[in-house]
């Protein structure tokens, strides 16, 4: 009868903690609701409008019936409430703060979905944490994230499509993603990158490999296979469907159709993927029916943690929403002054004129203030345009997936080369991009026009070409109180076959930058 009284009383203990930790928990969740909601908006938002995003609808149904599985086992886990989550909360919040004053959606909605894991072992404690590793981490499959990795996806694409056509005895000509056969002309666009077929790929090899194996090595083993499948498969499409349309005479996969057939021929590659991988299947001790609780199984001590549980729920929330307090008063404080911006009449002796008759101009969205024009001195001639953005935010910033020189859809242009140079700019070294665009033909393009284009952005008065540096400037000068003016700065030149453009180019930069620079610090000092 001594022998079975510790358990009972035990029982008694953990069943009365379980009900207050979960509510805690939720009020936990409902806090971070509210105070990230714009954050948790945005997440919505992309599944709602992105096919490439729409299976993150499953994905906290998914985690929510893998930890209902093992309901059961976490039942006999007594809530054991600890601090150090709090720490680590305070550093993701950080982590969104700067993702929110760069606008980096990525970052900010990464942060939140770490925010809602470290409440679990913050009031329920480690033990309990790490017997839900897993479904709590499948939660940040949630995120949509990994189209950054598109442009590669795209050369690679290209690079095999054309490798594979040649060795299949077709004559290929390539201009960067473009390329001519015989038949005709194909592009690889965002479409044909594979990012879909990927994460898709990844995301249900992820939960396969948890639900069938037990041992790391094969669950592992499993994740690289559904990396590499997809991207290989998709290498496949692209070469399948053209060929299909090269010897069809473009009657067929030149469409809508094509999208089918890479849709249905990824389906087919993925199903046997987890056919083959089915035959290696471990017992995972994960089966639909749980195991009964033994009461030696029982974890004691819940109720004298209540306390600790309070507290540390309350320094939970205050210190989660911190960041959220902090990128409040920083809005505050910056100008709201609309941007005046006017590029000078001579720069560095070159005079303003129409400029190159080139009928072009970059895909940035949604700046505070723009200006273009040209300038001449002697025989050169170039272009200049600069977009300026102030007060950024999701709708309006300067470095962005969407912000490229020629978007997918233009009908006119094509980006057919890009790299780096180091050129000088008003007296100082500095790596710009470099890129060389081709008009396409049309109806009212009856002549080809080739352009050298060279970029850089001007973040407060310094410049970079990097995107990440751009980025981390940004958030500097808007933590030191310097707002966060930036701008692109573009120079473009006609093509005519010499270096003639290149040197233009440089020459200007050399001469005309500081007061094209000077032009950007009146605008930011008009705040």
């Amino acid at each position: 009868m001594n022998g079975m009284a510790a358990p009972q009383a035990g029982m008694r203990t953990l069943g009365g903690a379980w009900p207050r930790s979960l509510a805690l928990l939720g009020l936990v969740i409902v806090w971070v609701g509210i105070f990230y909601r714009d954050t948790a908006a945005a997440m919505f938002t992309i599944w709602m409008r992105s096919e490439t995003f729409q299976h993150c609808f499953l994905i906290v149904p998914i985690s929510g019936w893998l930890i209902w599985r093992k309901r059961a086992h976490l039942a006999r886990i007594a809530p054991a409430p600890t601090f150090l989550p709090l720490l680590l909360s305070l550093f993701v919040g950080v982590g969104w703060l700067l993702g929110e004053l760069t606008a980096v959606n990525a970052l900010t909605q990464f942060a939140l979905v770490g925010i809602l894991v470290l409440a679990v072992p913050a009031l329920l404690g480690w033990h309990l944490a790490r017997a839900i590793a897993f479904p709590l981490g499948f939660l940040f499959l949630a995120v949509p994230f990994g189209e950054f990795i598109m442009p590669t996806m795209m050369e690679r694409t290209a690079d095999f499509t054309v490798l594979a056509l040649r060795a299949s005895g077709v004559v290929v000509y390539r201009e960067g993603l473009h390329f001519n056969i015989p038949s005709g002309s194909w592009s690889v666009v965002e479409a044909c990158s594979g990012v879909r077929y990927l994460i898709a790929s990844v995301t249900v090899g992820l939960l396969f490999a948890y639900l069938n194996y037990r041992s790391l090595k094969r669950r592992v083993t499993f994740v690289l296979v559904s990396i590499a499948v997809p991207v290989v498969a998709n290498w496949l499409r692209a070469y399948i469907i053209v060929m299909l349309g090269h010897l069809s005479g473009n009657t067929i996969a030149t469409g809508v159709d094509h999208l089918i057939y890479g849709w249905v021929f990824f389906g087919v590659v993925i199903m046997i993927m987890f056919a083959i991988g089915a035959r290696w299947s471990e017992d995972t001790g994960l089966g639909l029916e749980p195991a009964a609780a033994g009461p030696a199984d029982v974890l004691t001590g819940g109720d004298s943690r209540s306390g600790i549980q309070a507290i540390i729920t309350a320094l939970f929330m205050g210190t989660i929403a911190l960041p959220v307090l902090a990128n409040h008063l920083l809005l505050r404080s910056e100008s709201a002054a609309a941007v005046t911006l006017t590029l000078p009449a001579d720069a560095g002796g070159w005079k303003k004129q129409s400029g190159p008759a080139a009928g072009w101009q970059p895909a940035f969205e949604n700046p505070s203030a723009e200006a273009a024009t040209g300038y001449a001195r002697g025989d050169a001639e170039v272009g200049v345009y600069v977009a300026y953005y102030r007060n950024q935010n999701y709708g309006r910033k300067l470095v962005s997936s969407t912000n490229v020189l020629v978007s997918s859809e233009d009908k006119s242009w094509a980006q057919v080369r890009a790299g780096t140079a180091r050129v000088e700019v008003a007296g100082r070294a500095v790596l710009i991009r470099d890129a060389e665009l081709r008009s396409l033909p049309g109806p009212t393009a009856s002549v080809e026009e080739r352009l050298v284009v060279w970029r850089w952005y001007w973040i407060g008065g310094r410049l970079t070409s990097s995107d990440r540096e751009a980025k981390l400037m940004t958030a500097w000068s808007r933590l030191t109180g310097g707002g966060d003016d930036s701008a692109l700065v573009v120079l473009y030149a006609l093509k005519d076959g010499s270096d003639k453009a290149e040197r233009g180019l440089a020459a200007f930069a050399a001469q005309a930058g500081g007061a094209i620079e000077s032009a950007l610090r009146q605008a930011r000092e008009a705040r």
